[in-house]
């Protein structure tokens, strides 16, 4: 399913280390941990959309499917137990996370408290 919004691609363990964390020394980027079969990951993905609209340009958003290729790597890597979770990184590091499906204002409002001022 790909979007129409050029902040929101696919990511996968071979481009993770320049998409997601060299790019976010430029630019905050999320990483929403999801697989098909996650009934709460299919009822974020709209939720994630409308938000990125709103924070157009100062947020990227990457999907990272688990269930392909090597990416259930990465999911280890960071420890995310459950799916969709969402990690926020800026200038290459993990500032925030959080799992289950949210509304688009608390995810906003998550987003407002740990994305750098400007």
């Amino acid at each position: 399913m790909k979007s129409s919004n050029p902040d929101i691609f696919d990511v996968h363990l071979a481009d993770f280390p320049a998409q997601v964390i060299e790019a976010s020394h430029q630019i905050p980027v999320m990483v929403d941990f999801w697989a098909d079969w996650c009934s709460p990951c299919i009822a974020l993905a709209p939720t994630l959309e409308r938000v990125m609209a709103d924070f157009k340009g100062r947020v990227k958003l990457a999907k990272l499917e688990v269930d392909e290729g090597e990416n259930m790597k990465l999911a280890g890597h960071y420890r995310v137990r459950g799916f969709p979770t969402v990690i926020l990184f800026v200038k290459g590091e993990e500032v925030a996370r959080f799992s289950s499906a949210q509304s688009k204002h608390w995810i906003e409002d998550w987003l407002r408290q740990h994305l750098p001022q400007d």
